[in-house]
């Protein structure tokens, strides 16, 4: 994360779809908006009935409800939460195709070449691809937020609590729990993009990220 040196490198340009690891660029642009003071930890986000529709993994918002940044973002990074992704995307840009012109700008800010986005959750669609090199310098980037892998990092959570639709929340990640030193980042996996991940983890004060694309098992070997 420090140096941006690569330790290893396979097909590393190669354009594939990241499912969700698309995220990490949600996630990158809404720590930049609380860093800026744009967005509050606090502030209740309105669920729409697009983001409530979007289906895949979710955290089953329903159209109206209400739920802080903080606890968006736990559905994001734990859950991998299509329904929040688009909630937050809405809310810092009016709508998720405004969002993901953002995306894609900050994209071309950080110099990467093999990376264009289509939405705000990585659900299939043409011509939303990157690549694993790209994935790490966006992985980077949202690694100067220390405060993101108090979420990413965490095995399991509660959302709604105290309330009759309390919902259990287990981190997407395995190597979380069982991979000493892991805290993130972000998997990925649809039919087409197979098993993705953007793993960190940190060991006697350096820490490195690591990038997967299309393994056809999330088994290790």
């Amino acid at each position: 994360r420090d140096t941006g040196k690569g330790l290893y490198d396979k097909n590393s340009k190669e354009q594939l779809p990241p499912a969700s690891m698309t995220k990490i660029m949600t996630m990158l642009l809404i720590m930049e908006a609380l860093d800026e003071g744009r967005l509050k930890w606090d502030e209740k986000i309105r669920t729409s009935e697009y983001a409530a529709s979007m289906g895949g993994s979710q955290i089953f918002l329903e159209p109206g409800e209400e739920m802080t940044v903080e606890e968006m973002l736990r559905g994001i990074a734990i859950g991998s939460a299509n329904d929040a992704s688009v909630a937050m995307a809405e809310r810092l840009a009016g709508s998720e195709e405004e969002f993901v012109k953002l995306m894609n700008e900050k994209v071309k800010e950080l110099g990467l070449k093999d990376t264009a986005f289509r939405n705000s959750t990585g659900l299939p669609t043409d011509n939303h691809y990157s690549t694993a090199h790209d994935m790490a310098v966006m992985a980077k980037e949202l690694l100067k937020y220390e405060t993101i892998t108090k979420f990413t990092g965490k095995y399991e959570d509660y959302l709604r609590e105290g309330s009759d639709k309390k919902f259990w929340l287990v981190n997407t990640n395995r190597l979380v729990r069982f991979y000493p030193g892991v805290d993130g980042l972000k998997t990925g996996f649809t039919s087409e993009a197979k098993y993705c991940l953007t793993a960190t983890a940190e060991k006697e004060g350096m820490r490195v990220i690591a990038v997967v694309f299309g393994a056809p098992t999330s088994k290790s070997r």
